[in-house]
């Protein structure tokens, strides 16, 4: 489990679903109450993967990574995070910037260690195009939100015929923009499938207003503004025949289901996600960025390829 930085507690999280069991004293002291709150929910048994454990810990903070292996009761902690090659069978990197990731994750998978990014996996073109070479090479790494695997919204996946072709999609969320709306976009994106033809973001940095246009004839429209956090994963399907009105809200169940792929995957080879679908979810990201930095300009995704 390697990095963290500030408003992401995942290493703490995702360490205890694989982990199976936490320190309950070291838990109330945890700096992400959030966190604390939807752990302590669960019963025992709902805890851990089989056959998977964290066995080491590095944070950018070494005090972090003290209090995440005490919470999550991980019985090594890194000096650094490169020295847990040889040690371990697979990496994940559990921060949320993407423009860092390229260089997080470099050390483990040139030397061939399957790696899990964090979302967004990236959020500019030059990555990009790093991690695609990278995966025509056939280097192990995979990166997903924990939002496709929502049980809110999973029964809709390629699966909302009986509200007749879909024409509008909406989708709310806290926070930025960079980091959250992968979440947003990943979210719809299975409930719509592959197909996204331009991005136009006519918001601000504090709240990003984007429109999406689908080759089925769907209008997308995301809105991520930071202190919406009661708007957190609220998503209207509208057809030519019924619309509906969902939201999410466990999210312990996606972080466990979305971690218990990437377990899947090291068994046996098949991402949750393929990489197609990862790519152009990536290229949305970015357009939509570039879009807000060059005045609310439709960005086709066809400038990306």
């Amino acid at each position: 489990m390697l990095g963290m930085v500030e408003g992401n507690g995942h290493p703490y999280s995702w360490s205890i679903i694989f982990n199976g069991g936490y320190d309950r004293t070291a838990l109330d002291g945890c700096p992400y109450p959030g966190i604390r709150d939807y752990i302590v929910k669960q019963p025992p048994g709902t805890l851990g993967i089989p056959g998977a454990k964290v066995t080491h810990v590095w944070t950018d903070d070494p005090a972090d990574a003290e209090s995440v292996a005490k919470v999550a009761l991980i019985p090594n902690v890194a000096r650094r995070a490169e020295d847990v090659i040889g040690q371990v069978d697979a990496v994940l990197v559990a921060t949320d910037k993407g423009f860092e990731h390229v260089e997080r994750a470099r050390p483990f998978i040139e030397a061939g260690i399957p790696v899990f990014i964090d979302k967004p996996l990236c959020d500019n073109r030059a990555d990009l195009a790093t991690f695609s070479k990278w995966v025509a090479e056939g280097k192990p790494l995979i990166s997903s939100s924990a939002m496709r695997f929502a049980k809110e919204f999973v029964p809709y996946h390629r699966a909302t015929h009986a509200l007749g072709p879909l024409r509008h999609v909406g989708v709310t969320m806290a926070k930025s923009w960079e980091a959250y709306g992968i979440h947003a976009l990943e979210t719809v994106y299975p409930i719509t499938g592959p197909g996204y033809v331009s991005v136009q973001n006519i918001g601000d940095t504090a709240s990003n207003v984007v429109h999406l246009r689908h080759r089925d004839g769907i209008d997308v429209v995301v809105q991520v503004t930071k202190d919406m956090v009661g708007g957190f994963g609220i998503v209207t399907l509208a057809g030519t025949s019924a619309g509906l009105q969902l939201r999410f809200a466990d999210t312990y169940h996606a972080f466990k289901m979305q971690l218990v792929g990437f377990v899947d995957y090291l068994r046996t080879g098949i991402p949750p996600v393929p990489w197609a679908e990862t790519r152009e979810l990536m290229q949305l990201v970015i357009a939509g960025i570039e879009s807000r930095e060059q005045g609310g300009r439709k960005v086709f995704l066809s400038e990306l390829e």
